[in-house]
């Protein structure tokens, strides 16, 4: 069974930091790109940043560079999204999202149930 599990949202104040967690299991983790996506209330989800199976040459949306960093261990099953510097317009919830990367994971997706981040004074 594929699971996507995110943690680490909450409610921050401006300026402050998160990590978000996204723990998986049920598919081969290193055999797809990983990235996170938010969704704002009432709007599409978005992509943040991006991660390939290899780890190298992440991608970010504009407004995120420089304060959120992508990462993850291939050897854990995890992706993380450090989260800094955070602002009021960075509140949504935040998804995991694996999408497969081989010949053989090609056209496979999951998506996690996402974790809510509040930013707010």
């Amino acid at each position: 069974q594929v699971r996507l599990v995110e943690s680490g949202g909450g409610l921050v104040q401006p300026g402050g930091s998160l990590r978000l967690s996204c723990t998986t299991s049920g598919f081969t983790f290193s055999s797809y790109a990983i990235s996170w996506y938010r969704q704002f209330l009432g709007k599409e989800r978005d992509l943040v940043a991006s991660s390939p199976p290899s780890g190298g040459s992440t991608n970010y949306r504009d407004s995120v560079k420089g304060r959120f960093t992508i990462s993850r261990e291939n050897a854990e099953n995890t992706v993380y999204l450090q989260m800094n510097s955070l602002k009021p317009e960075d509140t949504a919830v935040y998804y995991c999202y694996a999408q497969g990367a081989t010949m053989l994971t090609r056209g496979l997706n999951y998506w996690g149930q996402g974790t809510q981040v509040t930013v707010s004074s």
